[in-house]
Order: C-alpha cells, then structure tokens, then sequence
C-alpha cells in the first residue's frame, strides 16, 4: 500500500516538470472545444518555455476541436515558429496566431474531419494502421481533390481512397501519439480522473490511451487533488493507469468554457428555468432561424452546428416547444438548449453527455434526423464551403460528418456578407444595404459539402437565407422561396454569380417570420402548422 501511494504521489508535478515529458519532435495531441476541456494552463506554460529555452521544438500537434478564443486563448499560446512543425486537425478558426504560420507556409497542415479524428484516437489505442470510413467522400479530404492538405509544404499523403465489396471508402493513416494533454477536474494521488465540473468529457479517455498504446505519456490538467478512496470509481473518466502527470491548473485557466467561469447546468449540478433565457431581436438571424425551424418534426434528433443555427435553440424556446425536441451538440451533448459563442459545445440542462467519438459514432450511423449548419459560401451545383476562402483557413471541424449523414440538412446564412442591413416593416423586408461580398458563386473555393454525394444518397437539402430559400436538384440549385417585399431579379439573381433553377411556383415566405410576435408554432408536426 505504501509502494502505491509514493507511486501515486510522483506523478503531482508543476507544469514545467510535467512539461519535460515532451521532447523536441514528439507528436502531441490536445483535447479541448473551445474553451471546455481545454487545459489553457499547460499550454500557456508550453508558450513560455519554448519562448524562453526553444524547447520542446518541431511538434506534430493533433487535436479534433477548434481549442481557442479566435484570438490568442487556446492553442494559440502555442502561435511561435519552430514550435509546431505539423498539425492534424479538425478546426484552424479559433486559433489564428497558430493558424497564422500555417497561412504563410511555416507548418506543414492537414484538415480531416472532425469526427473521423476522434475515432482514429481508438484505433491508434488499438495499433491499427488505419481509420476508414465513408465520411469525406467527395470533400477536400478526399485525395482525388487535396486530400486535406492546406498548404504548399504539406506534401505527405495521408488519406488513400479505397474500395470495399464494391463501394467506395476513405482510408485515414493512423500514427503513434507520444504525449496527450488533457483536463479533468479532480485527481485523486494514484492520478484518477473525474470531470464533474466539465461542460464536456470529449475525447479524453480514447486520447490517453492512444497515448498508452504508443508507449507515450499522459498529462492531466485538474482543478483539485483529492484523498485515494474518495472518488467514485463509476465517475472516472481516465484511469490513473493511464496518467503520467497531474497538474492542478491556476484558476484563472481553468474556466469552464472561455465564457463562463462555472455553469452548474452545463455539468448537471443543476438545472435552470429556459424562461431567463432571453428571444433573439427581430433581425438576420432571428428571421433565419425561424424560417430554418419550420423544417423541425416535433420527437426529432437535430444538430446545431455554430454560428447562425444556434438561434433554432432559441426560436424553440421562444415558442415553448424545446421540450418537444432532442437537440444535439457534436462534442457529445444530448437533449437541453445548447450553448451559444464561446460556450458553444455545452448545453443547459442536458439530458445526458457522452465522449465525442461516441457521439460521432452516432451522427455516422445515420442517428441524426435533420441537421442545421452554417452557409458561408454555395455554388450552382449546391456545393458548399465553409472551410477556407482564399488564404483564411477556417476547417471543417464536424461539419463533414454531420452534412454526410444527418437525414435532412438545412444550411443557414445571409444571401451576401460584409455590409448587409435590412428593415423589416408591414410583414415585409426590405435590403437597406446590400453586402459587399457574394456568397452565392459559380464555384466554391473548396467543397466541405459535396452536392453529388448527398444526390447520391438521396438526401433532402435546404438553403436558407433572410430572402429567400433555394432546394438541391439533381441539376443545381433551386430557387423555391422569395421574402416578401424582396424583388426576385434585383435582390436575388442580381447578387448571385449564376442563374439558378426556378421553380415552377416561386412561394411567398411565411410573414409571421417578419413578425415582431412569437409565431405560435410548432402545433403539430412541425414549426409550420401553426
């Protein structure tokens, strides 16, 4: 008893002897969305030490999630040349400093998808040389177009296409992890890990044993040190026989998410009325949002992707009809209202959180009845970008999975960018100032949605903008919807890049959309039986 207990205690460190686990060239992966799970401490201890000793050097850095602030939080503590050699990953927007040296050719970048990611930590666990899957098809992930590759000095092929009993998969390469960097919130000596605090428990546990599995080490950021005997075996998530080191963060990097310091509905300590939840104004996105919830089925599974799909939460809300949903967030969230901006992955008052890959697993599988996703860029053949335009990279993040496999898919965004302000008056809209910037192309820039592949497997499409509302056809994009008060030729045609189909009967979008008044929706099957 005595031999374990000295065992457990060593591996209590500080973050600069944690820290001297990692050696120049190692592969490190991170877990973390946003800012949930994300062990902000050590990362801002890895910044320094490299800024002050140039070491550890040359790091292969693999993460799922977007980890930052869209500033400089997160992995962009680690935004220093030489620092970073490589990344594999899901999502570059919340990092731009890190993102920055990617831009300018000074590390070598893969953008996979999000869910595929979280599954490949299992398989690297189990020392299989390879994920495969049929998510990616006919995407930038695809190495018939880039393969994920980002930029010029990335050259490797690390996705191969192949062919299974005649249909056609991705092969994703799998490779040793040497050190996971991880976040909980109490470890007790033997370095066991719960995470009754956390909005999120991701892909932790599959990250340390990748870890393990490669013969690497475990480092875990934690809040608190607790007696050995005093945690609940069921509640831990990593095993101390997975844990190398045990660091308890400094509270101010240790929020739990980079919006809120603690939210007790988040972790399910408590629950909290949704009537302190306040309507969206009448506006862009409150006038998407309702438009995008009259698809809903009352019983149905959705996913809520960021941005402008997070106002469906709160359009249910409005009208008193979230119960009468399962609403999803791809980190592993069921059920409740998922949160908004820098707490987006955790939700209020969940009904239940699972790890990430789980959840994947899940939306994969087909388990998603309609998806609502961001729309940042679409061309003539319904393909849609949301990944990188021009030299900005953004990235996937689940955005593949979820587009390839959900039932029915509903895009969201304004009809043009930069610029745009519009007037809603008498049940009608106007555009006061048009954008600046067309969305609506001939050719997107890279596909993250491929309309092919969706036509293929027959799946029901959506795009819908404060102005109108297109379909995907097998021969392009369909004009289905006009906003009243919106003139067809100078408000639509005349801000696209190409013609689109036209319906035979062009509808008038619903005026209670415009409406200042709750709809009095979702009587019956879905938002529009009013």
């Amino acid at each position: 008893m005595c031999n374990k207990k000295k065992q457990g205690s060593s591996k209590i460190m500080s973050a600069p002897q944690a820290l001297t686990l990692i050696k120049n060239g190692d592969t490190v992966t991170t877990g973390g969305f946003c800012g949930a799970g994300l062990a902000e401490d050590i990362l801002v201890h890895l910044g320094e030490q490299y800024q002050k000793d140039n070491s550890p050097r040359d790091l292969t850095l693999v993460y799922c999630a977007g980890q930052g602030d869209f500033k400089s939080k997160g992995l962009g503590r680690l935004g220093h040349e030489g620092l970073i050699k490589k990344i594999i990953a899901g999502h570059f927007g919340a990092s731009p400093l890190l993102t920055q040296l990617v831009i300018d050719n000074k590390i070598q970048a893969y953008n996979l998808p999000q869910g595929i990611i979280c599954q490949m930590f299992r398989d690297i666990a189990s020392r299989k040389p390879c994920t495969i899957s049929h998510v990616g098809l006919g995407t930038f992930a695809d190495p018939r177009l880039q393969g994920g590759k980002l930029n010029e000095i990335t050259t490797e092929e690390i996705v191969s296409l192949i062919e299974l009993d005649g249909k056609e998969y991705l092969s994703y390469k799998t490779f040793p992890i040497d050190v996971a960097i991880l976040r909980g919130t109490s470890a007790d000596e033997l370095g066991n890990i719960t995470m009754e605090k956390e909005a999120l428990t991701l892909e932790s546990r599959d990250q340390a044993l990748a870890a393990k599995g490669s013969g690497g080490k475990v480092i875990v950021q934690v809040e608190r040190i607790v007696k050995n005997g005093s945690l609940n075996p069921r509640n831990v998530v990593i095993p101390g026989v997975l844990v190398d080191a045990v660091v308890v963060g400094r509270p101010e990097y240790h929020w739990q998410t980079f919006a809120e310091v603690y939210n007790p509905s988040y972790s399910g300590e408590a629950q909290v009325p949704m009537t302190q939840v306040p309507p969206l104004k009448m506006g862009i996105r409150k006038i998407i949002a309702r438009r995008a919830s009259m698809e809903l089925k009352a019983d149905a599974v959705v996913n809520l992707g960021i941005g402008m799909p997070e106002g469906i939460a709160n359009v249910a809300n409005e009208e008193g009809k979230l119960e009468d949903l399962t609403l999803t967030a791809e980190p592993g969230v069921i059920g409740g209202m998922p949160a908004s901006g820098l707490s987006f992955g955790a939700s209020m008052n969940p009904q239940a959180i699972i790890d990430q890959p789980s959840q994947f697993d899940f939306y994969h599988g087909g388990g998603l009845d309609i998806a609502f996703l961001g729309l940042a860029q679409v061309d003539r053949f319904g393909n849609l970008n949301v990944s990188k335009f021009g030299p900005k990279i953004v990235g996937a993040g689940g955005f593949i999975d979820i587009s390839q496999n959900a039932k029915k898919v509903v895009f969201m965004g304004t009809f043009t960018a930069k610029g745009l302000e519009i007037e809603v008056k008498d049940g009608a809209l106007n555009i006061v100032q048009e954008g600046s910037y067309q969305k609506i192309v001939a050719d997107v820039e890279q596909i993250t949605f491929s309309a092919a592949t969706a036509i293929d497997d027959g799946r029901t499409v959506l795009y819908i903008t404060e102005r109108c509302v297109f379909t995907l056809d097998p021969e392009g994009l369909k004009l289905v919807e006009v906003a009243p008060g919106i003139d067809i030729e100078k408000d639509i045609l005349g801000q696209m890049q190409f013609k689109p189909i036209l319906a035979d009967t062009i509808k008038i979008m619903d005026k209670r959309l415009f409406a200042p008044e709750p709809m009095g929706a979702l009587q019956g099957t879905n938002l529009g039986n009013g």
